[in-house]
């Protein structure tokens, strides 16, 4: 079938799942967007190509689409995409940034699309192993509620052991309560062993003793597989034709054969603007160097196995461990006799003090035990690799043992990540970036556990753009990257670049225009300080005051998003008393929770204002009189000590480039434009956008920010 055909089919799919939609408003812009996946899908050549024996190199197909708020991009997406995935034999591959939207398109938008195309299909939620229970482990809790006290039987980190240690009584009582409770729920059928399905979601530290993880997993080995929470979603995968899953499962199970291959799958990236801030993420490494004492344990477990198994390669095991350990500690007391001075200076307050390392280069001292370090790190994971295969190897010969070798697999494997981290880190640390490339990002950081001071090491690329290129965009074939900001001051360039798509041939872009009339539906406030924002203590006096004054005549809902805590601290303890009852507080409740009782509130007829920081800044929809008002306090620019932003911005200069102008404001413009983007969210919404910033009305880099909003009606205030 050709190309053309693929695009016509598709398109006439989209367009018969419009006109059946009940309601459903004809929208132009969601038509052009549902042609340019259509066009982008069917243009992709998909599956292995034999260049070798002549055929014609694939074609790589890739389309890039701002669709405003309102378009509808979620059916403009799906409805093109998944015919032609049928048409074509092959699977739509969806990821998104936020749980949230995971949901709506699983739970809504899937279901509904599914009962209107005339072609069956199955879809599926894809998530981290980290989501799901491990049953052996629950069972091994549920029965204590703490791991055994042998020391080769624990399979915590020592810090965990130190606050289990701390725990009182009855806390340690409530924890078995809890694990018995779980597994009893899940024995039942009751619980399908998703963290996210439990009525109220653990907290990290709790949830992570019972996680499942790759790396102490034996698969079909283990006792527990016909059970496995994990594994049952895995079979749902393979039966599934449109796979949800996000960009932090895409980028870490690149190569691993947990999603479709990329380059026989169409790939939708969704609030694609969060990609290159994950990529960052995903890449960056660190390892701590004054806890050591898992080493220890994780040797004496590798001599004990390995010798249970005739490993040979264990002989060196004790050699690498004691290096590893005084290498720790070496490298742990120079980087406190080079920077102690500065990281023991920073106020604890602001969280763990950090120094970088101008340009990426390391005092000499430091390259030598770094070096030994790798060394042997890499010898001591050869090792663990042998007995990992002799131990799969048993579980194949012996399967009666079964459960006695997943345990002592599980044993190695919760703590050779932390040996695998340790080995990523002192490589990139390591790196040396040849005259004119592009340096990693590396810092040291200075944390107080109770008497105890952690000295760690980080290191990051900071180029998100490269990185996606070698590890993601090499592999894809045909992809739709798409969001409501994608353009930054009104031009692609600066997500492309971000994104490691400016110059790929392959890339086109398109503008998809809200179809909100903004000019009637909005006003931009302009609500100016006689104090310069950088003169923080007397713009928040100033800021705060005015805030006070507007909020106060909020009928309905509102939505106030701060720059920093302290920012927001401070308006908290100037509210009234009688405002108090009134402004709901970003982290007093959980997010459901609050967002529950702001509805409630508005339902009711009365004021509910919600403080709240970045991550309400985007994601939230709250149409109508839910967010009748935004009062944004100060321009979101990056925080100021990010080691990775700073390290960029070094760079930049070295080369002779302006990072202000280059990074810094192109990057505010897409956050602003998300922040900005929660007051318009349908075409019936009246709002009204107070912004307490004057640079954004009184600098040039402020009229470039403005290119990049809705065209609001703008109103400019002098201070009050």
């Amino acid at each position: 079938m050709s190309q053309q055909v693929w695009a016509a089919q598709a398109l006439e799919s989209f367009d018969a799942v419009v006109q059946a939609t009940e309601g459903f408003r004809s929208r132009a812009g969601q038509r052009l967007m549902a042609e340019q996946v259509a066009h982008t899908f069917s243009s992709a050549t998909l599956g292995k190509v034999d260049e070798e024996s002549g055929e014609d190199a694939p074609t790589r197909s890739i389309a890039v689409i701002q669709a405003g708020t309102g378009v509808g991009k979620s059916l403009a997406y799906c409805a093109p995409a998944i015919a032609l995935a049928l048409s074509r034999g092959t699977r739509v591959l969806i990821s998104t940034a936020t749980v949230a939207l995971q949901e709506q398109l699983v739970n809504k938008d899937l279901p509904a699309l599914a009962a209107l195309m005339p072609q069956p299909f199955k879809f599926a939620l894809a998530k981290g192993r980290g989501r799901y229970v491990c049953k052996l482990k629950l069972d091994r809790l549920a029965g204590t509620g703490e791991a055994e006290e042998e020391a080769d039987d624990d399979l915590f980190a020592e810090e965990e052991a130190a606050a289990r240690a701390k725990r009182p009584r009855h806390e340690t009582e409530a924890r078995i309560q809890f694990y018995s409770t779980m597994a009893q729920t899940l024995s039942k059928g009751a619980w399908d062993g998703d963290r996210d399905s439990l009525d109220t979601p653990p907290e990290p530290e709790v949830w992570s003793p019972v996680a499942a993880e790759g790396a102490s997993c034996t698969g079909k080995h283990c006792p527990a597989f016909s059970q496995c929470t994990y594994y049952d979603k895995r079979k749902e995968l393979v039966g599934a034709q449109v796979i949800v899953a996000n960009h932090d499962l895409l980028l870490s199970s690149l190569g691993a054969r947990v999603l479709p291959e990329l380059d026989n799958c169409l790939l939708v990236l969704d609030e694609a603007h969060h990609l290159p801030s994950t990529a960052l993420d995903q890449f960056a490494c660190s390892m701590d160097l004054s806890r050591i004492t898992w080493i220890e344990r994780l040797s004496s477990r590798g001599l004990r196995i390995g010798a249970l198994l005739e490993v040979e390669e264990i002989a060196d095991i004790p050699k690498h461990s004691a290096q590893l350990r005084q290498t720790l500690q070496d490298l742990a007391r120079i980087v406190m006799d080079v920077y102690g001075a500065q990281l023991k200076s920073q106020p604890s307050a602001w969280g763990p003090a950090r120094v970088r390392v101008p340009r990426g280069e390391l005092p000499e001292q430091l390259i030598a035990p770094l070096g030994l370090l790798a060394a042997s790190a890499e010898g001591f994971l050869d090792a663990l690799r042998a007995i990992s295969k002799a131990l799969r190897a048993e579980m194949r010969d012996k399967p009666d043992e079964a459960k006695r070798l997943s345990t002592l697999y599980a044993q190695i494997g919760m703590l050779a990540p932390r040996l695998e981290e340790l080995h990523a880190t002192a490589q990139l640390l390591l790196q040396d970036a040849p005259e004119g490339a592009v340096p990693a990002a590396k810092w040291f950081a200075l944390e107080v556990d109770g008497d105890f001071i952690v000295v760690k090491a980080h290191a990051s690329p900071i180029l998100p753009g490269t990185t996606l290129r070698n590890h993601l965009w090499s592999a894809v074939r045909g992809a739709v990257l798409t969001s409501a900001t994608l353009t930054s001051c009104g031009h692609f360039d600066f997500f492309l670049r971000e994104a490691g798509l400016h110059g790929d041939e392959a890339t086109t872009t398109l503008e998809v225009p809200s179809p909100f009339n903004y000019a009637a539906q909005g006003t931009l406030i302009a609500a100016e300080t006689r104090a310069d924002p950088k003169n923080a203590a007397q713009f928040t006096t100033e800021m705060v005051d005015a805030l006070l004054h507007d909020i106060a005549r909020v009928e309905y809902g509102a939505l106030v998003l701060f720059t920093s805590r302290e920012q927001m601290r401070q308006a908290v303890d100037a509210l009234p008393t009688a405002m108090r009852s009134v402004v709901l507080v970003q982290n007093a409740l959980p997010r459901t929770q609050l967002l529950k009782r702001h509805r409630e509130r508005v339902e009711n007829g009365e004021p509910s204002v919600i403080f709240g920081m970045q991550s309400f800044g985007e994601g939230l929809d709250l149409p109508g009189r839910l967010c009748e008002s935004v009062f944004i306090t100060k321009l979101p620019f990056a925080p100021p000590d990010d080691p990775v932003g700073e390290a960029r911005a070094e760079w930049l200069r070295a080369v002779g480039r302006d990072p202000f102008s280059e990074l810094v404001v192109p990057a505010t413009a897409i956050r602003l434009a998300q922040w900005v983007g929660r007051a318009i969210r349908t075409e019936e919404d009246q709002a009204h956008v107070y912004c307490y910033d004057k640079r954004l009305v009184r600098t040039s880099y402020g009229q470039r920010l403005l290119k990049g909003l809705p065209p609001f009606a703008l109103e400019q205030r002098a201070p009050l």
